[in-house]
């Protein structure tokens, strides 16, 4: 019978395209280091040869089936969003291996507005971005953050001054991450200020059919 090689140390990965950031599903892999420097990755994610009906995982944070975690966002939170598998193989099932994976966390948010001011009476959206430890940068919305604003009315994820306010010259906004209150964003929203130009403005559907007038001949 063939000698049974230790194994020294599994390593996991999940799959940076799954957009773990965001979602809390990921497809996963290991990499598995044998005493006598020999390694076996997991099929799937890392292109292997050890089959995960071989693998058995097991989380206080999550499951994993067939290569495919599922994980509790909110429970992996305190540990920096660093989650606990606990791996057994097939070729030793007395042993149970404790394997951490760091996931993406949120390490900062901002406000990237799609226009340089706001003007009265129409909505603004407040466009909040969330930048994560991997250096990717996503779209935040109001279930991960919340508004406030010193004026106006915030509707959803919009900002909105009635058409009569004369007054207001600018407008201070801030986000809130829902997660931790330590990661925030503030911004002063101009006020479009004056009159708009109301050149090009259709007063008449009937306008538009009209031919321009020619010049007469001097």
């Amino acid at each position: 019978m063939a000698q049974q090689k230790e194994v020294v140390n599994i390593r996991a990965a999940f799959d940076s395209g799954a957009v773990a950031e965001l979602y809390s599903t990921t497809p996963i892999g290991f990499e598995i280091t044998y005493a006598d420097s020999s390694k076996r990755s997991t099929t799937g994610l890392l292109k292997g040869d050890y089959r995960w009906s071989q693998i058995k995982v097991e989380s206080p944070d999550g499951e994993c089936n067939n290569g495919i975690l599922r994980f509790n966002r909110n429970r992996i939170r305190p540990d920096n969003y660093r989650i606990k598998l606990l791996v057994t193989l097939q070729e030793n099932p007395s042993k149970q291996h404790e394997v951490f994976l760091q996931l993406p966390y949120l390490t900062g948010i901002r406000f990237h507005h799609y226009a340089d001011s706001l003007k009265r009476g129409l909505h603004f959206y407040l466009n909040v971005e969330g930048i994560y430890n991997t250096g990717k940068i996503y779209p935040l919305d109001t279930a991960r953050v919340r508004l406030y604003t010193n004026t106006g009315q915030i509707i959803g994820q919009d900002l909105l001054i009635p058409a009569t306010d004369s007054i207001t010259k600018s407008i201070a906004v801030r986000a809130v991450y829902r997660g931790n209150a330590d990661i925030n964003a503030a911004s002063d929203i101009p006020v479009k200020q004056g009159p708009e130009d109301q050149t090009g403005l259709i007063e008449n559907e009937k306008d538009v059919f009209k031919k321009p007038s020619k010049k007469k001949k001097q």
